[in-house]
């Protein structure tokens, strides 16, 4: 699974399954932090649309850990301030880096969480469409008298 996706699914999922994933892998095997969770800010970068230039939009409030699984690194940033969390997305990382043989479950959980973040994105925007307002253009209708 790449990174992106990996980490994208993690952080959009509640800290319960995220720190029962990683209960599975610290049960079996050594786990050191190396670098114990701490917030940090961030500068978010964006571009803008018309001239295609980049500029810093702000900070955002992160937290960050980084462990060692079995002698193999991982690390994690997300946002927030949740360092149970981060703590958990990190040996899910070092797990993956080492690729212990509970991958395959893992990673097939992740499917199903992921999935489960796709219907409520759905749902949720399904939510928004019924509000959405539709403007049409004015430029075929005849003036008005008044205004030529």
């Amino acid at each position: 699974m790449e990174k992106r996706r990996f980490f994208r699914i993690l952080a959009h999922a509640p800290r319960e399954r995220v720190a029962d994933l990683a209960r599975e892998i610290e049960e079996q095997y050594p786990v050191a932090v190396l670098k114990e969770p701490q917030k940090s800010l961030v500068m978010i970068q964006v571009r803008e649309p018309v001239q295609e230039t980049r500029f810093y939009l702000g900070e955002a409030l992160v937290c960050e850990a980084m462990v060692e699984v079995d002698g193999v690194k991982g690390m994690a940033v997300t946002l927030g301030d949740d360092f149970e969390k981060v703590l958990a997305m990190a040996v899910l990382d070092a797990a993956f880096n080492r690729k212990v043989p509970q991958c395959a479950a893992i990673q097939q959980e992740l499917y199903r969480l992921e999935e489960e973040q796709r219907r409520a994105e759905e749902q949720e925007n399904g939510l928004y469409h019924r509000t959405q307002v539709h403007f049409e253009s004015l430029d075929n209708e005849v003036p008005h008298e008044d205004h030529p």
